[in-house]
């Protein structure tokens, strides 16, 4: 019997319109929005549904547009009989999807922790000043090589390494910037600034990390019912303080999302569903594991077609 991963996207996969055709076939995914709306106090389906994009990407808008879209997917695939992956994991902030979908976190709390984590996040480095970019092309050690050479007294580092030869740094934005030609001299196939207002998960986030720990102390986490592998660790979690601990580490060290993929392969995943809108994680766990079948899940046919692939595996 294959065995198979669930696994939920982060931001830069929200859009203007995301789930709409899965919420008119399906209900519950509306349900599950308007329950969001009722803990933040927003209109989230209407953000969603009709924007302006300028606020759905606001980072404190994003994060718990895309905590719903997340959970909207997992309660569907429950309800229309989708059996339980063998393990769980999320693309940053897709990591509190995956906590709520295993049980470990409450919707409303996680709804509550991300739109702070969001405030946390911009408050902690003004916009302007911070930045991202990403690396195409090059060897991890290379980029961390140049991450060094290029952040002089300011902080630069490597922040996600979302697949083989491609490498997202994040740091300050002058150092990001003297970092674009060196990647380029150094043979770069390309590098993309990223349009984004803060420079997630590298030194700069540690004042955002401290107080999102106050607020993880503030609500109750479980041990999940569905092993979750975490972001910072590649590895689960012992017990509910170990998961507050490795989500204040998450704002501020690399997400290791090709480890993530490969630790599944190792454990005898055979197919990941992408529970979420777009399908950034697929195209990059094609690219990590080409053996390993990737299978997005943001509309009614997409849903079909993950549905009969999992239960034929089963």
């Amino acid at each position: 019997m294959a065995s198979w991963s669930m696994v939920f996207p982060g931001q830069g996969s929200q859009s203007v319109g995301m789930l709409a055709d899965l919420a008119a076939a399906y209900p519950g995914v509306r349900e599950t929005f308007d329950e969001a709306s009722e803990v933040l106090g927003l209109d989230l389906w209407r953000l969603v549904r009709e924007g302006p994009k300028e606020d759905l990407d606001r980072t404190w808008n994003t994060q718990p547009a895309m905590l719903a879209a997340g959970v909207a997917v997992w309660r569907l695939w429950q309800a229309q009989g989708g059996p339980t992956p063998k393990v769980m994991a999320g693309h940053s902030l897709g990591e509190y999807s995956a906590l709520v979908a295993a049980g470990a976190l409450a919707f409303s709390d996680a709804l509550s922790l991300v739109a702070a984590r969001g405030r946390f996040m911009q408050e902690a480095v003004p916009e302007g000043q911070g930045a991202m970019a990403a690396v195409l092309g090059l060897e991890d050690a290379r980029v961390e090589a140049l991450c060094a050479e290029a952040a002089g007294d300011e902080v630069l580092a490597a922040a996600n390494y979302n697949a083989p030869g491609q490498v997202v740094v994040a740091g300050a934005r002058t150092a990001v910037e003297r970092l674009l030609p060196r990647a380029r001299a150094a043979g770069a196939r390309r590098v993309l600034p990223l349009a984004v207002s803060v420079p997630s998960h590298c030194a700069l986030m540690r004042p955002a990390a401290e107080r999102l720990r106050g607020r993880l102390g503030e609500v109750a986490i479980h041990s999940p019912r569905v092993p979750v592998l975490h972001n910072a660790s590649v590895d689960t979690a012992d017990g509910p303080e170990a998961v507050r601990e490795l989500l204040v580490r998450q704002l501020y060290r690399p997400v290791r999302w090709v480890e993530t993929i490969r630790r599944m392969a190792d454990e005898g995943v055979a197919s990941v569903v992408e529970a979420g809108p777009g399908k950034v994680l697929a195209g990059l766990n094609k690219r990590i594991d080409k053996g390993m079948q990737a299978l997005p899940l943001f509309d009614p046919a997409t849903l079909e077609r993950a549905m009969e692939a999992i239960h034929e595996s089963e």
